[in-house]
């Protein structure tokens, strides 16, 4: 066991790979010399040799097409993507081509990619710089989508991620790429498994990356007065663990779902219908949403207005408790 911060338990999970298996491949913009704009990747160029690590152009499409044809010659590649706004250039390889090619090969060919894309605000970043894309990817049959909220995530489910013999898109919540906290290097991951983060009886809070912190604060301050919120952290959005989600809120009667990304369509409407499906008759309110408004993402002065704080859960949670 040793204290990590995000950044330094990925980079310990990209070594930890990289050492086990020969097939495993680090790239992207500025991740061999650089180690990453974020220094994820500091350090693994000089150890594993630039066949292994290694810089590629500004060119988010091909990085992933790149990815997809050294999959297909028996390579395993973790390719990342310098920041979340970046990510759309290379939609059309990851839809397209990406996502389909086990379908498309009637389950010859399998692509173990895994796609790193630091994402969500909090950062005080520019235009760019603080996109919550999770929906895009988790509405695209094919892939798997992980978003961990601390380093001790981070580490297992990259490992898991790598390993997969599907593509991942794993979202890095840049705002807790600081957070410092007990990483054991020898516990295992596992994809499509959600955990509960806090025992409670009133209330469900329901999240992930960043906001699974924010959750934990919003139920530290409501025990204050008395009233105890569970927190799940989803950690695999696709394939999403319906079974813990809907036991915890089947306990409680009452969730609230809270996530960066803006409202409509945002992947807390799809937490919000599965919950209605398996235990509607459960649910003692209806299911609410704390999330980013329904415009682009704002400038830095303003983004603290734009993401969800503890005011706007709280109120949430109350109105849950007093429907």
């Amino acid at each position: 066991m040793a204290q990590l911060t995000l950044v330094q338990a990925l980079n310990e999970a990209l070594r930890h790979e990289l050492r086990e298996d020969p097939r495993t491949l680090v790239f992207g913009e500025d991740v061999g010399r650089l180690g990453g704009v974020f220094r994820v990747t500091d350090g693994l160029q000089e150890e594993f040799g630039e066949r292994r690590v290694f810089d590629t152009p500004l060119a988010e499409s091909a990085i992933v097409g790149s990815a997809i044809g050294l999959a297909l010659a028996g390579w395993r590649p973790v390719c990342e993507i310098q920041f979340d706004g970046f990510s759309y250039p290379a939609l059309d390889q990851v839809i397209t081509n990406l996502a389909k090619y086990r379908g498309r090969t009637r389950g010859r060919a399998a692509l173990p990619v895994t796609i790193r894309i630091p994402s969500g605000g909090g950062i005080g970043g520019p235009e760019h710089h603080g996109e919550s894309p999770e929906t895009y990817y988790a509405h695209t049959a094919g892939l798997k989508v992980v978003a961990p909220s601390g380093p001790a995530e981070g580490y297992q489910l990259l490992r898991a991620a790598i390993r997969d013999p599907d593509p991942v898109i794993f979202l890095e919540p840049k705002s807790r790429y600081w957070t410092k906290e007990e990483v054991d290097a020898a516990a295992a991951g596992r994809l499509g498994q959600a955990r509960i983060v806090r025992e409670g009886t009133h209330a469900t809070l329901i999240a992930w990356g960043a906001m699974t912190a924010r959750c934990l604060q919003a139920a530290e301050a409501a025990a204050e007065d008395g009233v105890e919120l569970e927190v799940v952290d989803c950690r695999s959005l696709v394939p999403l663990d319906v079974d813990t989600l809907s036991a915890s809120v089947r306990k409680t009667g009452r969730a609230v779902v809270v996530h960066e990304a803006p409202l409509t369509a945002g992947f807390g409407a799809e937490i919000s219908a599965r919950l209605m499906e398996t235990i509607f008759r459960d649910l003692k309110a209806p299911v609410l949403r704390v999330t980013g408004y329904d415009i682009p993402y704002p400038a830095a002065a303003v983004e603290a207005a734009y993401l969800p704080d503890l005011d706007r859960i709280l109120t949430a949670v109350q109105k849950v408790l007093d429907y």
